[in-house]
């Protein structure tokens, strides 16, 4: 593709990038058979070629209008594009300097910016969700429907094991996830403690969000903030010798791995970013890497018999798109004794998308039912996923529970210990 990039961001970072990018797109179309908003609406414009013309035609001077926008913002950042193209085209990061310069150039309406400064303050900031959702239970008939069905009685998570083993993670423990599901995090400590794993404690710093909600939700600075004050919360344990940043949920393990890559022109951060990256694992990743451990562990576990008939994995975009993690968690489920029902279009979104269920809801809600369509199919008794987002936008549309797949793991060890 030839561009020929305007003077405002010709010579920046983010315009070299996007001239990169561009130049690899051959229009060859691969991406909108896999796209799921042009499946849904049919608009050339709704696909990665379409917006990625309309990037390239704000990066050229052209007008940016408020249907320019709407194109962007109905994007799911789902990352399926990259999965189907051929070029290796980055669309994501295209897409997230082209938002950038959209946000810029064209105020939002009032409604709208009132709805993504409060997304932008209340979910990144773990205490304050979680004050908020102890207020939205309560007040939850009142609640709109869109907010109201994500609003869901928590159980309280198991103890977590003491630290005593010599090999030791750093654990991102989230922003909404420990408010929402606080046993995934639980589950995922016990079950490398299983294995000869401790989750170390950080000091008086803690993580936090990892940066991926206000960088999606077009504030950047403000996600690139998070990320810096992960860095400085996880660096003495990394200068200690912890031997992975752990993540449980799929998006922020995603987003964490790009922290080199996002940092990468900040002299203070840039180098430390780039170790934080180089450290970041999905639990998948460190659960299937402990094979001879875990696999004994399993076995026990297959034996110790009775678990559900059948489990549905939806595996999240962050997961098989973002990172490429594909087969994994099925592999481990089936190995402690799952039975795995086959899942049409497993490659496809579920709708939710970090925030996209409340900034887009109706296409999220037709993504929603096509999804929990095709992981009922097989009759499944409990579905899984990887990631809180899924999680919690799956569970409000199905009677079906819906867990992390590390709890399954968790419970059928449980069950082969005694």
């Amino acid at each position: 593709m030839q561009t020929q990039l305007a003077d405002f961001v010709r010579d920046t970072p983010e315009g070299r990038e996007a001239d990169t990018i561009l130049r690899k797109c051959v229009h060859c179309g691969f991406c909108t058979a896999t796209c799921p908003t042009y499946q849904l609406l049919g608009d050339e414009l709704d696909g990665p070629r379409g917006r990625i013309y309309l990037i390239k035609q704000l990066l050229e001077g052209q007008a940016v209008t408020e249907k320019t926008r709407l194109h962007l913002d109905r994007c799911l950042t789902c990352r399926s594009c990259e999965t189907t193209c051929p070029s290796g085209v980055q669309y994501h990061r295209l897409l997230d300097i082209g938002r950038g310069i959209v946000e810029a150039q064209v105020p939002r309406p009032a409604r709208q910016q009132l709805l993504y400064r409060a997304l932008r303050t209340v979910l990144p900031n773990r205490g304050l969700f979680e004050t908020a959702l102890k207020v939205a239970r309560l007040a939850k008939p009142l609640l709109p429907e869109a907010l109201a069905e994500k609003v869901h009685d928590v159980a309280p998570a198991r103890p977590r094991p003491a630290a005593r083993h010599t090999r030791q993670v750093v654990l991102l423990e989230g922003c909404v996830q420990p408010g929402l599901a606080p046993n995934i995090n639980a589950a995922a400590a016990r079950v490398l403690d299983r294995v000869g794993i401790s989750i170390v404690r950080q000091g008086e710093k803690k993580a936090g969000c990892c940066g991926a909600l206000r960088y999606h939700l077009n504030d950047q600075d403000g996600g690139l903030d998070d990320m810096r004050a992960n860095i400085d919360a996880w660096w003495p344990a990394v200068e200690a010798g912890a031997e992975a940043i752990l993540v449980t949920a799929s998006a922020c393990s995603a987003q964490v791995k790009e922290y080199g890559h996002l940092l990468r022109h900040d002299p203070a951060y840039g180098p430390r970013a780039a170790r934080i990256s180089a450290l970041a694992r999905d639990v998948a990743e460190v659960v299937a890497g402990e094979e001879l451990a875990i696999g004994r562990a399993l076995a026990k576990a297959k034996a110790a018999a009775p678990v559900p008939a059948k489990v549905a994995f939806h595996s999240p975009c962050t997961l098989q798109h973002g990172q490429q993690i594909r087969g994994v968690v099925e592999r481990l489920l089936a190995a402690a004794g799952y039975t795995l029902s086959p899942v049409a279009d497993g490659h496809l979104c579920c709708g939710s998308a970090g925030t996209y269920s409340l900034t887009q809801p109706e296409l999220s809600k037709q993504l929603r039912s096509n999804k929990l369509a095709a992981l009922e199919a097989g009759n499944p008794g409990v579905i899984v996923t990887a990631n809180i987002g899924c999680l919690t936008h799956l569970a409000a549309g199905t009677a079906t529970p819906v867990k992390h797949w590390i709890e399954l793991l968790d419970e059928a060890l449980d069950e082969a210990a005694g």
